[in-house]
């Protein structure tokens, strides 16, 4: 994290909330062309990113592009207070007269990722559905000249599903177990993920270090900011083929022809054979685009110390 202490855990929790709200409605359209992208098997219904959110926007609307937002927004602000909060405690109890280790930065970075996977695993299994949800509708076929004539006799299409409907759907015919769909594919994901986030974010933040009127010793903002993006694109690159093994498996409704699988092994194999290894690539850039700014707010955020000042003006 930013070399800023931050004085309580209240506002470690504010500054990650914070910085999850800002960076999700940045960057949510980008995420949404990455879960699209990653799903398509067979005849691609999109090409690249541009295209899948051209199209998008011309069959959907521009709100299209944010389908699945409120799920994301409203599960953001724990998630993304739970890990970073939960790599700042942990890098805090292992170090030692003020030192931390690589194998303790890394340490601490597979506590918060392994944190966070209590509330990211429901988040993104119901954004994914309502993401999702477009790309399976351009794959149907429009209709015959004789079913557009008969239209208007026809009963009105059923409503769209929604976050909540999906969830009591998931809760009455799978229980807690279906919200939680996928849990070891994200955490096989977030685990590495922040493995290898935090401890490089930490080293690339202090090589910009500088003495400040205070007396501490800290990163200037810029550093930061480049230093949380850095760090969030690699590390979003590296797990890719995690990332699209999860969506795989915590997609519930296929397109025709499309595969379904039996757990993280069967997906791999599933999709080594049909798709070859560039398929878990798929979504690469777009994961890119998305985490690099997020991180990069994020650790904004911390440096600020949003939180501390909202604490101090509500004391």
């Amino acid at each position: 994290m930013a070399e800023k202490k931050v004085s309580s855990l209240p506002a470690k929790l504010i500054n990650g909330g914070v910085a999850g709200l800002v960076g999700v409605t940045c960057v949510f359209p980008i995420d949404l062309a990455k879960t699209r992208l990653q799903n398509q098997q067979g005849v691609p219904v999109y090409k690249g990113m541009m295209d899948c959110l051209a199209k998008t926007v011309r069959s959907e609307g521009y709100f299209g592009c944010y389908r699945g937002a409120a799920v994301n927004l409203t599960l953001v602000t724990p998630e993304k207070a739970i890990k970073l909060a939960a790599n700042d405690v942990f890098r805090q109890k292992l170090s030692k007269d003020g030192h931390l280790p690589l194998w303790g930065e890394v340490l601490a970075g597979c506590g918060a990722g392994t944190c966070q996977v209590v509330v990211t695993t429901p988040m993104e299994m119901l954004k994914i559905q309502l993401q999702d949800a477009g790309r399976l509708a351009a794959q149907r076929p429009g209709p015959s000249a004789a079913q557009a004539a008969q239209t208007l006799a026809a009963p009105p299409p059923p409503p769209r599903a929604s976050a909540t409907s999906i969830t009591v759907e998931l809760l009455k015919t799978r229980g807690l177990a279906g919200l939680y769909r996928g849990a070891a594919a994200t955490l096989m994901r977030d685990v590495p993920f922040s493995m290898i986030y935090f401890p490089l974010f930490a080293n690339l933040n202090a090589l910009g270090r500088e003495r400040v009127g205070d007396g501490q010793v800290r990163a200037p903002f810029w550093q930061s900011f480049m230093s949380g993006c850095g760090a969030g694109s690699v590390a979003a690159v590296a797990v890719t083929p995690l990332d699209v093994i999860k969506t795989r498996l915590q997609t519930l409704q296929k397109g025709d022809g499309e595969e379904t699988y039996r757990g993280i092994v069967d997906c791999t194999r599933r999709i080594m054979t049909r798709e070859g290894p560039s398929a878990f690539l798929k979504g690469a850039a777009c994961r890119a685009l998305v985490i690099a700014p997020l991180f990069g707010i994020a650790q904004g955020v911390y440096f600020l110390g949003v939180g501390e000042t909202l604490l101090g003006l509500l004391g």
